[in-house]
């Protein structure tokens, strides 16, 4: 920091950053039109923020880098609204015939205005009624100066420094002729996605998750350290005026909203204009229509009486004006008593608590069940059965318990606990490390999974079995013909012809020609040759039939393409696992505790025994030598104090697991291991569980590598290691092709663009991919250099 006056070049440099920023954060919250990324705007600030710093009397007030604040002392100071934020009278529907009957509020408030203004069919400004936290906003001469909320209508709180947290808030008004003062009031809301991604991450580090977006809205709004608040993604429309001084704004509403848009301020799209009760109407039902499709929640809409002439003279009562009212919606959250808890199983084992609730109406609907989410959020929540809870529905989105009643449960309930064992199939229920969810350890013998899992396996990237759909693969579940996939190889064509014969009497579809005698099957028989064919598959497809939790087809291509054989996946323990590209902790555990259970190694040999061959299988990749030693294992195992460079040092001097537990703690320390790291080293090899882990991996690890060819090179797999992403049209190959093609090369073919990315082959009309490789300076090839590339190496 510097109190030297700033060089004319700076000067200039800010000015462009700030209207650089100012422009962005226009574009992306008033047009919905972003022009760059966020990492370029997290950029642009980050440069600001830096010159401002070093030097202090280049920052002013309505900088974008003044979206920062202290925390607020004992909480917000009170701010007496110089206009009054009133509420508004609400209209819901009513029993009745027409609408007219049913909406008869919303036709009395019409017909009041055409009475009292003589008016036919007056023009309203109708809008969204925003489901958020009304907010006043106070400008001087064009720059943000302070921010209430609604508060009783009368005085709000002083939340100044947390509204400069809202990006869609400017702190600078656009254009010019603005009124030297001008208040602005509108509603802060907190977009549905990012009310999702908020929860999401909540439960995933063990916090407490919003209720919804209207309390994430208040809530965050409300924190006493501005910080919190910004770390909470809100959003900002602007719906009306309050104080003007000094200037005028146009005759009607909705011509300053426009205005107010011009200035920089967002406006919900779904404003407009209607006439008379039928335009009324019709904008409710438009709008309702389109609710759930919403970027954020509302509770209806709101009618306005456009012009300020016909609003003065309609003027106000009891603290409510006469010239709007507010159409509500039916509630989308009530109250309900929880009848039980059970635990649902899903395809790949997880296992969700519901609630079975007593019935009730939310928004139309009636619901009966209510996801609870995971344990945690039922610890959360105290959920138990018996409690009076509120359950919210939007949208399409399943119904979810928002909070317990306390003062409402009855006595002698007690708190809920995850079973210890499935529902369906009676394994234990395990939850992962770290992770919020339970699942079942069943895997392919777990009903629940059976029939998800079934169709998984037949899928066409899967084992590709040719004509067994859905239709037949939940028939053959459901009539318990087959409980494993394995069973599929013992199924002959009688099988089958009684299978449907079973499912056409059942659904009552029996043809009139199998009615009379004349029995089908050939379908039978082809359905019988495709799942021959399927016994000769590539040993990638038949891992990703196999439906391991978190194995999707290219990790599953990974571990064909660097363990080679059957035998070495299902044998590997997951710190060796860990080495493979782009398999972490998780996923090494996850394919480990699969090949660890049991029943999944039993189907497992009976699939083999049908005779499933694989095409592809091979020796370990060469390049296990470079990824595999005593050092990579020890780093695996997270030992306290223990760090990578202190690994390697080890590996060097203690080769093998036996000559390092030889050496002990004094000869680590004259290898040059710290102390502290040679304590923990020590303590976690005293452990029997952990030094069994060891010694397993260190097994594990030199079969991989004596399957090796002694002249086993690279060159087997010579875009090993490489990163790909394939962008655009191919106009000389299909994309699936492209990837299979360098899939086979030993390459990793990406769906997304990363600085890890190696190159992007970009097609004709080439999208976002292109435009992201550029930003982050990743090589760009055309087909030409592709097809070169597959042509020397396929040649190779």
């Amino acid at each position: 920091m510097t109190d030297r006056p700033a060089p004319a070049q700076t000067v200039a440099r800010v000015a462009a950053l700030r209207a650089q920023i100012e422009q962005a954060n226009y574009r992306y919250h008033v047009l919905d039109e972003p022009e760059i990324t966020d990492a370029e705007y997290d950029r642009l600030m980050r440069e600001l923020e830096a010159l401002e710093s070093e030097y202090p009397a280049l920052a002013s007030i309505d900088s974008p880098t003044r979206k920062v604040g202290a925390r607020a002392q004992g909480g917000f100071a009170e701010v007496r609204h110089q206009l009054p934020m009133l509420s508004l009278g609400n209209a819901f529907e009513q029993d009745g015939g027409t609408e007219r009957e049913r909406f008869r509020e919303v036709a009395e408030f019409e017909r009041r205005i055409e009475h009292t203004l003589k008016r036919t069919e007056p023009v309203f400004s109708v809008e969204p009624k925003l489901d958020g936290l009304a907010i006043s906003l106070r400008y001087e001469h064009g720059v943000f100066v302070q921010g209430a909320t609604r508060g009783d209508g009368e005085t709000g709180e002083d939340v100044t420094a947390n509204l400069r947290m809202v990006r869609a808030i400017p702190l600078k008004l656009r254009g010019k002729d603005w009124p030297d003062v001008l208040e602005v009031r509108g509603e802060v809301v907190m977009l549905r996605k990012d009310f999702e991604a908020f929860n999401k991450y909540a439960r995933a580090h063990d916090e407490k998750p919003l209720a919804n977006p209207r309390n994430g809205a208040a809530g965050s709004l409300r924190q006493l350290d501005p910080a919190v608040t910004a770390k909470r993604r809100l959003s900002f429309f602007a719906y009306a005026i309050g104080v003007v001084e000094g200037g005028e704004l146009p005759s009607t509403h909705s011509a300053t909203l426009r205005q107010l848009r011009e200035w920089g301020f967002p406006v919900s799209p779904e404003v407009d204009t209607a006439r008379g009760f039928d335009g009324l109407l019709a904008y409710f039902h438009r709008i309702g229509a389109k609710r759930d499709a919403l970027p954020y929640d509302i509770d209806g809409v709101v009618y306005k009486l456009d012009d300020y002439a016909g609003q003065r003279e309609m003027g106000f009562v009891s603290r409510a004006p006469r010239w709007a009212i507010a159409h509500k919606f039916p509630a989308q959250e009530q109250t309900t008593t929880v009848e039980a808890i059970e635990i649902q199983i899903g395809r790949t084992g997880a296992a969700t608590p519901v609630a079975r609730l007593a019935p009730v109406q939310v928004a139309g609907v009636t619901v009966t069940n209510a996801t609870l989410h995971n344990a945690d959020q039922i610890a959360r929540l105290d959920v138990r059965v018996g409690d009076t809870v509120i359950v919210r529905r939007a949208g399409d989105v399943i119904p979810e318990v928002v909070r317990v009643i306390e003062d409402q449960r009855p006595a002698h309930t007690s708190p809920w606990t995850m079973p210890k064992h499935c529902p369906i199939c009676h394994s234990a229920l395990i939850r992962e490390e770290g992770a919020a969810a339970w699942r079942c350890s069943g895997g392919l013998i777990c009903a629940a999974q059976r029939k998800e899992a079934l169709i998984h396996f037949a899928s066409r990237r899967a084992m590709d079995i040719e004509g067994l759909g859905e239709r037949f693969a939940e028939a053959l579940v459901e009539l318990d013909i087959v409980h494993t996939p394995a069973d599929l190889y013992g199924l002959g064509v009688d099988d089958f012809v009684d299978m449907k014969r079973r499912i056409d009497e059942r659904d009552g579809t029996t043809p009139e020609t199998v009615k009379a005698g004349k029995v089908a099957t050939k379908w039978a028989e082809n359905l019988v040759a495709g799942i021959e064919a399927s016994k000769h598959t590539t040993l990638a497809r038949f891992l990703f039939a196999l439906g391991i939790m978190h194995i999707g087809e290219s990790t599953a291509k990974t571990l064909a393409a660097w363990l080679g054989r059957l035998d070495f996946v299902r044998s590997t323990p997951a710190p060796v696992l860990q080495v493979l590209p782009d398999i972490g902790g998780e996923v090494a555990t996850s394919i480990a505790g699969f090949f660890a259970q049991e029943g999944n190694q039993q189907v497992v040999d009976a699939l083999l025994a049908a005779g499933i061959v694989f095409s592809d299988e091979a020796t370990p990749s060469p390049l296990l030598r470079e990824r595999l030693n005593l050092g990579v294992l020890l780093d695996m195992a997270k030992i306290n104090k223990l760090g990578p460079k202190s690994c390697k040092l080890l590996a060097q001097h203690f080769p093998t697991l036996d000559r390092l537990l030889a050496g002990g703690a004094a000869h680590w320390i004259t290898a040059g291991v710290p102390q502290a790291a040679a304590t923990g080293l020590e303590v976690h090899l005293a452990d029997p569980v952990a030094l069994t882990e060891l010694r397993d991996a260190e097994a594990a690890m030199r079969r991989l590598l004596e399957a090796i060819p002694a002249k086993a090179t690279a060159a087997q797999a010579p875009l090993a290691e490489q990163t790909i992403v394939l962008t655009g049209t191919l106009t000389s190959l299909s994309r699936d092709e492209a990837k299979e093609r360098l899939e086979a090369l030993g390459a990793k073919v990406s769906g997304s663009v990363s600085k890890k990315t190696s190159f992007v082959v970009a097609g004709e009309a080439a999208g976002s991919k292109l435009d992201k490789a550029q930003e982050l300076g990743v090589a760009v090839w055309d087909e030409a250099q592709l097809l070169a590339l597959l042509k020397e190496h396929e040649a190779g």
